[in-house]
């Protein structure tokens, strides 16, 4: 009887965990219940996706900027997260010391209401990325000042030549997870789990942009990738890049 008693303790004083989505619930002997959620812990999202993604390489590690060069004034490193805070007073754009052709991209970003950044791709270091590289918008859609743009310029679009499709963004103030894949002259953008782009830059622009304008780097196979400031504050995180050429 005191064999089993002391079983039946032991039970009780363990605890079940179970793992949802990206939360752990830890369900104790005693029927006390606790939570970690990864969305709020950048280190642990950091883990459980290097634990998913192989063949990936981290740009941004939560540490340094060591991977990136440009303006290091208003992009800065807190809490695990680049920050962009415009009002530090530096000038310009944040482009990666490498450069890349044919990838897949990923990241996290979460923006402040108005929200206006950019993506660019295949981009030189100087120049306006949007005319001598290709320029993927990162924007609240939601905002009443952009209310009459055009469609080329809201989130995901390349900017002046394809737009993307909209209502996939997460309330202003939450993350977004996006991924943007180019191979050869295709793209394709995948915004919480919906592609809200896919196309060819090339045929986009055969008979003409869509803005009216020239576009050199529609030609260009390679560059640097960069997030292209606009004045505004924001948030990435988890930033990470694979080689498709390889």
């Amino acid at each position: 009887m005191k064999e089993k008693s002391k079983q039946k303790r032991s039970l009780i004083k363990k605890s079940l965990v179970l793992v949802t989505g990206l939360t752990i619930i830890t369900i104790h002997g005693m029927g006390g219940i606790s939570l970690f959620d990864f969305n709020k812990s950048p280190l642990a999202t950091s883990i459980q996706i290097n634990e998913q993604e192989k063949g990936y390489k981290w740009l941004f590690d939560g540490k340094d900027l060591n991977a990136w060069v440009g303006n290091k004034t208003d992009y800065l490193v807190e809490n695990g997260e680049i920050a962009v805070k415009p009002k530090q007073g530096g000038h310009g754009n944040l482009y990666t010391v490498e450069e890349f052709s044919e990838f897949s991209f990923r990241f996290e970003f979460k923006l402040t209401p108005g929200a206006n950044n950019g993506l660019g791709i295949h981009t030189p270091l100087t120049g306006d990325a949007a005319y001598v590289g290709k320029e993927l918008q990162i924007l609240d859609n939601t905002a009443d000042k952009y209310a009459n743009l055009k469609k080329y310029q809201y989130h995901g679009s390349v900017y002046g030549i394809i737009p993307a499709k909209r209502g996939y963004l997460n309330p202003v103030g939450e993350w977004n997870s996006q991924e943007v894949i180019v191979k050869g002259d295709n793209i394709k953008i995948i915004l919480n789990g919906t592609v809200i782009l896919k196309g060819n830059f090339i045929k986009a622009s055969k008979d003409g942009t869509m803005d009216g304008k020239n576009h050199p780097g529609l030609k260009r196979k390679s560059g640097h990738i960069g997030f292209l400031g606009h004045g505004s504050e924001l948030w990435f995180r988890n930033i990470r890049i694979k080689d498709l050429t390889k």
